[in-house]
């Protein structure tokens, strides 16, 4: 902000009340979309699944411990990869101390990602997390969720986003999905997101989009341009 407006308080107060109005309409319209977002469908997902995690090797239905929710983070991090996405670690950063608070209200929230277990164990605790992570182990699971794109190309179809474009800029791309398990220990995938939508699970975007500033992506090569991994910024934190 090179020539930012100054007013006095009472037409300051003017204006944040205009824009009171507009905050609280799209409030509602969030609400009235997250209800319509739990009105959809599920598919029954029949595919035996095998993860990789911490307490050997699980199914997907066994992810979700005691709890009918399962919330996926789809975390950027191949099979070769030495590092994880730093985008994704700037979104993982906000996952930490969460498993309680979502435990009391029956969900469980996990990274997945195609790396074998071990390196995903070494690159956790570089980054000091302690949220659960585990292996896909080669299942296909990324694949079928519109996360994993081998030579870049979508053998599904769909592309990322639903966009329908089979051909993607990068092998791994970022999601979130979630699950729930029935009774009978059937599981239905009720939702994904990708892009976007994941700004909101990002606190740090959160607080920047409050600021006078905002993101202060616009004049980059691409909006994320700035982000590093937590240990790899220089300067001030």
């Amino acid at each position: 902000m090179t020539h930012p407006q100054f007013v006095n308080r009472q037409d300051w107060l003017a204006a944040r009340k205009a824009l009171l109005e507009k905050e609280k309409s799209f409030t509602r319209e969030r609400d009235a979309l997250s209800a319509a977002r739990r009105e959809l469908p599920l598919v029954l997902v029949e595919k035996d699944y095998v993860f990789d995690t911490e307490d050997g090797r699980k199914s997907l239905a066994d992810l979700f411990g005691p709890h009918p929710q399962l919330a996926v983070y789809h975390f950027m991090f191949g099979e070769t990869w030495q590092e994880g996405c730093p985008s994704c670690s700037f979104w993982a950063d906000n996952y930490d101390r969460l498993d309680t608070h979502l435990a009391a209200r029956g969900t469980r929230l996990i990274a997945v990602s195609n790396a074998p277990l071990e390196t995903l164990r070494a690159y956790k605790s570089r980054m000091g997390w302690s949220f659960d992570w585990v292996s896909t182990a080669g299942n296909g699971f990324g694949v079928d969720f519109g996360v994993t794109f081998p030579d870049k190309k979508d053998p599904t179809g769909r592309g990322y986003n639903y966009s329908g474009n089979d051909t993607v800029h990068s092998e791994e791309l970022p999601g979130v999905s979630t699950f729930l398990k029935l009774d009978d220990g059937r599981v239905g995938h009720s939702y994904s997101t990708y892009g976007r939508g994941l700004d909101i699970l990002n606190m740090a975007y959160n607080i920047l989009d409050l600021t006078p500033m905002g993101r202060q992506e616009d004049d980059l090569p691409y909006p994320q341009a700035w982000v590093r991994r937590r240990d790899m910024y220089r300067g001030d934190a």
